[in-house]
């Protein structure tokens, strides 16, 4: 018998948009499966209480119960390193394999990755976050050397409310940044229905749009040793970038 794959991924408990998603992308593959843990998250701001809820042992709780279906890779979808420093995404991910043997990633790294693989300087930013929430994620982005030339946000802070985003209000944002002439885009909100339009943001403005559910899935692909090219449908992220 063919050895399954299995992705664990890690997920704000008032997203509704990562599940379906993730799951209609692996949908084809053959022996490839995602399992998901939920932990609390309900706000995006830079209050307090917004920031509590990444503290990493609520995250680990599910991680652990993630590890109980012996998935391959477990994965952080969700995009929080980017207002709170790409080393909060690293930590975590030490954490999660020194406790559970197993490899992890997250959203966010498995973005800088391929923005690396792929020579990006210059990008755009596409979310539905807060103003402070977006100056955050830019200057973190600034700060490891990447320029965000263009953004557009929406000013959210429910994560619930994300997920409403209209299909028109996405495709409007995205070809806002595109007129600077952006290296690639991001859609920078796991709870953002982004990533089944992407194949026709890159063939309306000819650039390259790396939606962060899809960042995700391609790097625990690849740490489960499956070939990222057999997913189709999604954007050239998962056939240009290997």
């Amino acid at each position: 018998m063919t050895k399954r794959i299995l992705l664990g991924m890690l997920t704000p408990s008032s997203n509704t948009a990562l599940e379906p998603i993730t799951s209609a992308m692996v949908s084809g593959l053959s022996g490839v499966s995602a399992h998901f843990a939920r932990f609390t998250v309900t706000e995006i701001s830079l209050r307090d209480q917004a920031l509590g809820q990444f503290d990493d042992s609520k995250i680990m709780e599910a991680a652990k119960l993630l590890a109980d279906a012996k998935v391959d890779v477990i994965a952080w979808n969700g995009t929080s390193s980017g207002w709170l420093g790409f080393d909060a995404d690293q930590r975590l991910c030490q954490r999660i394999t020194e406790v559970t043997g197993i490899p992890a990633t997250t959203s966010v790294l498995a973005l800088n990755e391929i923005f690396e693989k792929t020579g990006v300087q210059n990008f755009g930013l596409v979310s539905p976050y807060l103003t402070e929430v977006q100056e955050k994620i830019v200057a973190n982005y600034k700060r490891s050397g990447l320029n965000c030339i263009a953004e557009c946000h929406l000013n959210l802070h429910v994560n619930f409310s994300f997920s409403e985003v209209t299909d028109g209000q996405i495709r409007d944002m995205v070809t806002q940044v595109a007129a600077q002439n952006p290296q690639a885009i991001s859609t920078f909100c796991t709870n953002l229905k982004a990533a089944h339009l992407v194949p026709d943001l890159e063939a309306l403005t000819g650039i390259p749009v790396y939606d962060t559910i899809a960042t995700v899935v391609w790097k625990s692909l690849l740490i489960a040793g499956f070939d990222t090219r057999q997913v189709t449908g999604w954007g050239r992220l998962f056939q240009d970038v290997a």
